[in-house]
């Protein structure tokens, strides 16, 4: 007998191979040359997501086997680092509000050498779209991880008129469907999920290529031990102070 878990079992992996196949010659791929090529060149990653999408930043940014010149942007930072209350956090108004974007992203350290991965399944609320243009008017490199069917069915929330993926120069599709929820349960409920699992695994595909192309280089990747294996902070420390000042993983 087929269950809801044998479903959403194939909602899932039917889309991991299309995945892969991007990271071989598609947009994943063509994402992990300019982060690789940021990384040789001194540059830090920094990722941005909101609600849900954070977890794909967290995924980047400051984990064990990841990338150390990573970097995590969060709207929390206007109220750690800036000067705004902290009702503001309250509900989902600041992640739809264009105005935060320049003050998040001057908040933010950062590099001529950097690029930014931002990260939203609809890739229309007001501060995302926002931090995009940031990024694009401050020269730097954008990748965007998007449901772009999500994306074209909604109309964009910003007053540029634009989506996430109108700033990037190179756009992955989380291959989520409209409204991310992939299976009916019942008539007019659905559930299933699925956005999370794929952005998890192009997460960890960008930084496996980016490795990829650094070893191929002569380059040894930088890359975190988890703090509870034996010389793990150590190593971490050495490699992070390189990058003082620059990094932001804990807010």
């Amino acid at each position: 007998m087929t269950t809801i878990a044998d479903r959403f079992q194939d909602e899932v992996t039917r889309r991991l191979p299309l995945l892969t196949q991007s990271s071989k010659d598609g947009d994943i791929a063509r994402a992990a040359d300019i982060m690789a090529d940021a990384v040789a060149a001194g540059g830090v990653i920094t990722a941005f997501g909101s609600g849900h999408s954070e977890a794909f930043a967290m995924e980047i940014a400051g984990r064990a086997g990841g990338l150390i010149p990573t970097s995590r942007m969060a709207l929390r930072n206007v109220v750690l680092y800036g000067n705004r209350e902290v009702s503001a956090l309250n509900s989902s108004e600041l992640e739809r509000d264009p105005s935060v974007s320049k003050e998040l992203f001057e908040l933010h350290p950062r590099d001529p050498r950097d690029v930014f991965i931002i990260i939203s399944n609809s890739g229309v609320n007001g501060s995302i779209v926002g931090v995009a243009e940031q990024v694009k008017q401050h020269g730097h490199q954008l990748i965007a991880v998007t449901s772009l069917e999500h994306t074209m069915a909604v109309q964009p929330k910003h007053p540029s008129g634009k989506r996430l993926k109108d700033f990037a120069d190179v756009t992955i599709d989380n291959l989520a469907p409209f409204g991310d929820s992939t299976l009916e349960v019942t008539e007019g409920m659905t559930m299933g999920a699925i956005s999370s699992i794929t952005g998890a695994y192009v997460a960890q595909l960008l930084q496996l290529g980016v490795a990829e192309r650094l070893v191929a280089r002569g380059i040894t990747p930088p890359v975190y031990i988890s703090a509870n294996v034996p010389g793990g902070d150590e190593h971490n420390k050495a490699l992070t102070d390189q990058y003082a000042g620059r990094l932001r993983v804990e807010a």
